[in-house]
């Protein structure tokens, strides 16, 4: 029977993997939280667990015992996630519970990466295969680590083992101060939303179709890196136009009244052939799909929280 342990199963994108893996054919999903008041999903086994404690992992993978593991958890405070050194915590916490997994007979680790691990400074078309990895934060250079820990402790302990790397994303559940759930939630409010001249190209996919990939990816044999995106390049001033567009508050975006980052990339889109072609996965969400059933999500939220203008 396959057991499936997910990691980060209350975060952003976890606990739309959690719903994913209800429907994908495990015998049981297993899932951490350190409250239970997070906890969701029914049908879920949940058990309380620090990650950053490894013997409370060593605990739960006697327990468990899963066959397979999908690794979400990691520290993402925005603004904050890019240089702290909680980075170099959750790398060595996150190599205790590939550990951990091994010794009690796991088969199969898929793994969240970021395209923070590429090399910015190219023509911004990240390739699994061709594109150098030069991470240019903590962040970057802790998940790359992890990435390389990992393909090694898989080859040494005869384990399947495979590399999501997350690009842009949006959806509901996202932090509040994120660009397209900071310019929905101005916009809702009636008031200004404030943003830099928005012509960096990026790639976004809906987090849904993010979950989506993370658990097809599980459920294949593909090794190594694969990057997790649409392969579609935006600019970013479109993707607000389409908020302002289907919310009809066009007129409260302001363009160019923040300065954009002098370090910040001006392409940095997904080679997503692996994806498709390897994977078999191709997204159900466009733009406009997604930012409307987004926009619904912040409304229903905001009006319950008396915060719609």
């Amino acid at each position: 029977m396959k057991r499936v342990l997910l990691t980060g199963a209350t975060g952003f994108i976890g606990r739309h993997c959690l719903e994913r893996l209800l429907t994908a054919g495990y015998g049981e999903v297993h899932a951490l939280s350190r409250n239970q008041e997070d906890r969701i999903g029914a049908g879920v086994h949940w058990h309380e667990a620090n990650l950053l404690e490894p013997e409370q992992m060593q605990l739960v993978m006697a327990e468990v015992a899963p066959t397979h593991l999908l690794h979400m958890a990691w520290y993402a405070e925005p603004g904050k996630y890019w240089t702290s050194p909680e980075n170099v915590r959750w790398l060595q916490a996150s190599l205790s519970l590939f550990q951990a997994f091994a010794q009690h007979g796991g088969e199969r680790i898929v793994a969240a990466g970021t395209c923070a691990e590429y090399d910015w400074s190219g023509d911004g078309i990240c390739s699994e295969v061709s594109t150098p990895l030069v991470p240019a934060t903590l962040y970057g250079a802790s998940k790359h680590a992890l990435h390389v820990m990992l393909e090694a402790f898989a080859r040494q302990q005869n384990l399947s083992a495979a590399w999501g790397r997350v690009f842009f994303l949006y959806g509901p559940h996202e932090h509040p101060s994120r660009l397209v759930s900071s310019v929905i939630r101005s916009l809702l409010r009636g008031e200004t939303a404030r943003c830099s001249h928005g012509r960096q190209l990026r790639d976004f996919l809906h987090v849904a179709d993010v979950a989506d990939a993370f658990v097809a990816l599980l459920d294949t044999e593909v090794r190594g890196a694969v990057n997790i995106g649409s392969g579609i390049a935006l600019q970013l001033k479109d993707v607000i136009e389409e908020i302002g567009r289907q919310l009809k508050r066009n007129d409260l975006i302001q363009l160019n009244a923040l300065s954009a980052s002098e370090n910040e990339p001006p392409v940095l889109v997904a080679n997503v052939s692996r994806l498709a072609e390897e994977v078999g996965f191709h997204p159900r969400y466009d733009l406009s799909r997604g930012l409307e059933q987004t926009i619904d999500w912040w409304r229903q939220e905001m009006e319950l929280q008396g915060k719609c203008a």
